[in-house]
């Protein structure tokens, strides 16, 4: 069976430019990213490139998947002199990369890091950003890292708080530059930092959110029918007869990215074993495109899978009408009973039985079961010694230092204090 790794080699490394002021001047900044894609080349030269500034009339630049250094320099150097000088765009800018991050994903599965370097806190809405954010949480399933690097002379910006957020929701950092010579410094502890990457597992990621379903099952596609000079040969199984059902009219597909071909059973299997946080969308085990099958059918393969594992449960109770329930439940009580040849025990006639009374050093008193009594179902509390009715004249009440005389009516038991009249019932009391 074909099995996924999960580490990627690929990545690509998109710098967003959100420079308004003329803190950083653009040959400190072409040097220290052509410093960084040099360092990086030597580390992984399955790197790629991307670029996006915002021009004048919000009418942003983006290149991406750019292969050497050269190309990236020419984008930044083209695009500066007609930049957005007026605001930044923040949140804009990472829209448009999270776009792409997304429209590629369903294709191909690399690492994404995305180096915003900005020296302006934005000025849109809230709402801009509550957006923003909705979308970072779901970059974190594709491999997506933000690095945040604050250009310009303040210690504090009075979005620090929202960039903070942004970064640390995508495992990247927060980093300020108060010199311009600095940035090459800080981008080359990126380098440093991030040598490897792991795809970050299922379980161990934020579970996907239920509105969020619509949003992956667009983003999944569907496997396509096989092509006539197609070999009818599953890429998981190996075989043309699905091992699983065994049924001819399993119907192999295949991913329309790279051909690789699955049984139904198969791909369902896989997908419960593999999938995104969503039980039918999963991504190719030979090409990382994001697939998806019908929901009803996997749900069904689940089901069978928990009966094979857990026979003893039981997946339906017949439930009878309201009316007949306590019935029911009586007949199979008997039932059971029967069933068990259990019968409740009959004492015999002037049988004796022996129990103490007051704990393990008290007195033991034997008791005789009469012939007509009858064991009941309910558990029957210790016996204890029957005693003599206590008439309520005898009863003395306690005394209390400072109060008066109290006395207890013979007529209806009210306790009188200093009276010799019962308020209740007016009888004397001596």
């Amino acid at each position: 069976m074909l099995t996924r790794s999960d580490s990627i080699n690929s990545e690509e490394f998109i710098f967003y430019i959100d420079l308004i002021s003329d803190f950083l001047k653009k040959k400190s900044l072409m040097k220290a990213i052509n410093s960084f894609i040099k360092e990086k080349d030597k580390f992984n030269a399955l790197s790629s490139y991307g670029v996006v500034i915002f021009q004048k009339n919000e009418n942003p630049i983006n290149e991406y998947d750019i292969k050497d250094s050269d190309s990236v320099l020419n984008a930044i150097n083209d695009a500066w002199g007609t930049r957005e000088t007026a605001q930044s765009y923040l949140e804009n800018g990472l829209y448009e990369i999270l776009a792409y991050i997304f429209r590629k994903s369903r294709e191909s599965r690399k690492n994404y890091r995305v180096i915003i370097i900005s020296d302006t806190p934005s000025k849109l809405s809230e709402d801009y950003y509550n957006a923003l954010y909705d979308l970072l949480i779901k970059a974190k399933k594709f491999s997506a890292f933000i690095d945040i690097i604050r250009v310009g002379n303040e210690k504090f910006y009075e979005d620090d708080v929202k960039l903070k957020i942004i970064s640390s929701e995508t495992h990247g950092g927060m980093f300020y530059c108060q010199d311009e010579k600095l940035l090459q410094n800080i981008l080359g502890a990126l380098v440093q930092n991030k040598k490897e990457f792991k795809v970050i597992k299922t379980d161990e990621i934020d579970h996907v959110l239920a509105e969020d379903k619509v949003f992956y099952e667009r983003l999944a596609v569907d496997l396509i029918s096989l092509s006539p000079d197609d070999e009818e040969i599953c890429t998981i199984c190996e075989q043309e007869l699905c091992p699983i059902c065994e049924a001819h009219s399993d119907e192999i597909h295949k991913c329309f990215n790279c051909s690789a071909k699955f049984h139904s059973c198969c791909a369902a299997r896989y997908s419960l074993a593999k999938n995104i946080g969503f039980k039918h969308i999963y991504r190719c085990p030979q090409c990382e495109t994001l697939l998806k099958l019908d929901e009803e059918y996997v749900n069904m393969i689940y089901e069978e899978e928990l009966e094979e594992e857990y026979p003893e449960i039981e997946t339906e109770r017949v439930i009878p009408p309201e009316s007949e329930e306590v019935e029911y439940e009586q007949e199979q009580l008997e039932e059971e009973v029967s069933l068990e040849g259990l019968k409740p025990p009959t004492p015999p006639p002037d049988a004796t039985t022996k129990l103490k009374v007051g704990g393990f050093f008290g007195k033991e008193i034997e008791i005789k079961l009469k012939k007509e009594s009858k064991p009941t179902a309910e558990t029957q509390q210790p016996i204890k010694g029957v005693e003599k009715p206590v008439s309520i004249t005898t009863l003395k009440p306690p005394r209390k230092r400072g109060v008066g005389s109290i006395k207890l009516c013979k007529i209806c038991g009210t306790t009188l204090q200093n009276t010799n009249n019962c308020p209740i019932c007016g009888a004397k009391v001596d």
